[in-house]
């Protein structure tokens, strides 16, 4: 009896301290950009206007257990200064874009039908687009899904085919029906709050984390309840949506640039990043020596050339189109 009493006062105190951290993230990391209602969701958009003569637009994808914030703090203020709107997207489910509905809601083909119709909705029409790691199924998708609005393509260090030995175990038990709700509403906040600063180190080997990058990036934002449970179902599903998608990438007429780090700890670079530039017509692959699995914050002026390099091949398709 005294084991049971203690076990219930234990999970009562875990609930409270969920919810309240979860106020206290909230209120410490509000939305910062613009919620853009899409029908009956809403997709939240960060964007810095361009300097200078305008160039277009570049729109940023984040990857996993991360948000808008992640791409908009290492590279939009570049991509500003050289003219391009720069505009980064919390997926549906992250930051502080409302979750889409149903059994699909992980579909990327969905995901990346829902922020095409936000970019709209801020009136770009077409645009680059910049995909990290799980963000690139996305991207992908987009690339597939909406030919008309991607004018070319950026893989970072991405995910894109499948691979051997799955996941890891938090992933499918966050995105379990039955296992995932004590998980997410008890665990997931005390022990990720324990262990972020070296999972983020782990992210980053073996580059050093930049200074500030847990608070600029807004990182706890994944740890709620809800954002977790996207953050899983998303990681979960990625492989069986990569399956469905990489037979069709012969299809991608999108200029595509993919750029990966040879020391990348998160992902295998010689199944997705060489198995794009292998599958996608004229892509051309970059590999930088020393780097993980975050190019862009590591090494972002080089990142910015590639994108640079992207509209000027992206110029002479439309030329040549004319």
């Amino acid at each position: 009896m005294t084991v049971l009493i203690f076990a219930l006062a234990l999970f009562a105190a875990l609930g409270v301290f969920t919810a309240v951290q979860t106020r206290r993230i909230e209120a410490r990391y509000p939305p910062a950009g613009t919620r853009v209602e899409i029908g009956d969701a809403a997709v939240h958009v960060l964007e810095r206007a361009p300097l200078g003569e305008p160039r277009g637009a570049v729109l940023m994808v984040h990857g996993a257990s991360g948000n808008a914030a992640d791409l908009d703090v290492a590279l939009a203020g570049r991509l500003s200064d050289a003219g391009f709107r720069a505009l980064s997207v919390d997926r549906p489910g992250h930051g502080w874009s409302a979750r889409l509905d149903g059994n699909q809601r992980s579909s990327p083909v969905l995901q990346a039908e829902a922020i095409v119709r936000a970019a709209q909705c801020v009136g770009v029409d077409e645009a680059i687009v910049v995909g990290h790691s799980l963000g690139c199924v996305t991207s992908l998708a987009m690339a597939l899904e909406a030919p008309g609005f991607v004018r070319a393509l950026i893989l970072i260090a991405p995910v894109s085919h499948p691979w051997p030995g799955g996941v890891a175990w938090y992933y499918t038990a966050g995105a379990d029906p039955v296992f995932g709700p004590p998980l997410r509403r008890l665990l997931t906040l005390p022990v990720g709050m324990a262990r972020m600063r070296g999972a983020v180190r782990a992210v980053f080997a073996p580059n050093p984390t930049p200074a500030g990058f847990i608070e600029a990036t807004r990182l706890p934002l994944v740890l709620r309840p809800l954002h977790f449970r996207a953050n899983c179902e998303d990681v979960a599903h990625a492989e069986t949506a990569v399956a469905a998608l990489s037979p069709r990438y012969g299809a991608i007429r999108a200029p595509t640039e993919i750029v990966t780090g040879d020391s990348d700890r998160v992902v295998y670079a010689h199944i997705h990043s060489a198995g794009s530039a292998r599958d996608i017509p004229g892509a051309r692959l970059t590999t930088l020596a020393g780097v993980g699995h975050s190019p862009h914050h590591v090494a972002p002026e080089r990142v910015v050339e590639i994108i640079l390099e992207a509209e000027r091949r992206a110029r002479e398709r439309e030329t040549e189109r004319a």
